[in-house]
């Protein structure tokens, strides 16, 4: 199935998991372009369900960065929607989950990573910011770099490695029970693919605000 769906460009190979990150994206794009057309003051069904979901994903911002909720919101929501969207579109015959793929998911994790670094110069400024990796002393720098690191990989693969033994799981449970057992087994997929997508964001998100905030304080120090 995976060599099915891909093709080359050059050196480059595009698998599966990069085609369907591609129709994820589209799809968010097209949603995004067609529900900002025309906003109404009542708003109607279609409206008020994206309302409640963008309100929603704001409070869980507002809660861990409340000073920063703004500024930080689209990226995180982007991240959060896409997460929900690629963990479940595995449940299409024919579809897996792009984020079974580790070379996906290590590109998520280089996003939060770069994301970090970009909001704390942006908001902070270059010294300020870098100024926090040499407290409280200078010989801890190689420590904050190192779990800079570990952190990021430890995103990648914590996602991938939990995406995957899902669906392995889940497969293992289907060739033993057959059919007998599939809603069970689709509720338990459903569940995981959530929880996943909500660490991973939150996570994000706690990285964010840590070093926003952290940093702003030793500023304000």
């Amino acid at each position: 199935m995976e060599n099915k769906f891909s093709f080359e460009i050059g050196p480059v190979v595009i698998n599966q998991s990069v085609i369907t990150t591609w129709g994820i994206m589209l799809v968010f794009i097209t949603i995004a372009w067609l529900s900002t057309r025309r906003l109404e003051i009542i708003p109607g069904r279609f409206q008020t369900i994206l309302e409640s979901i963008v309100v929603a994903i704001d409070d869980a911002i507002s809660a861990v960065a409340p000073e920063h909720g703004r500024q930080i919101m689209p990226f995180i929501a982007t991240l959060w929607l896409f997460l929900i969207v690629a963990n479940l579109i595995g449940l299409i015959p024919g579809l897996h989950s792009p984020t079974r793929d580790l070379s996906i998911t290590s590109a998520l994790a280089c996003l939060v990573f770069f994301s970090v670094h970009w909001f704390g110069l942006r908001m902070l400024g270059l010294k300020n910011y870098l100024n926090h990796y040499l407290k409280p002393n200078p010989i801890l720098l190689p420590f904050h770099l190192i779990s800079e690191i570990t952190r990021t990989f430890a995103l990648a693969i914590r996602l991938f490695g939990n995406m995957m033994s899902l669906d392995m799981a889940a497969m293992i449970v289907l060739l033993v029970a057959g059919f007998l057992a599939p809603i069970p087994i689709l509720m338990l997929h459903i569940i995981e693919a959530l929880v996943q997508a909500y660490i991973f964001g939150m996570l994000a998100l706690i990285y964010l605000a840590s070093a926003i905030q952290h940093h702003q304080h030793n500023v304000q120090e």
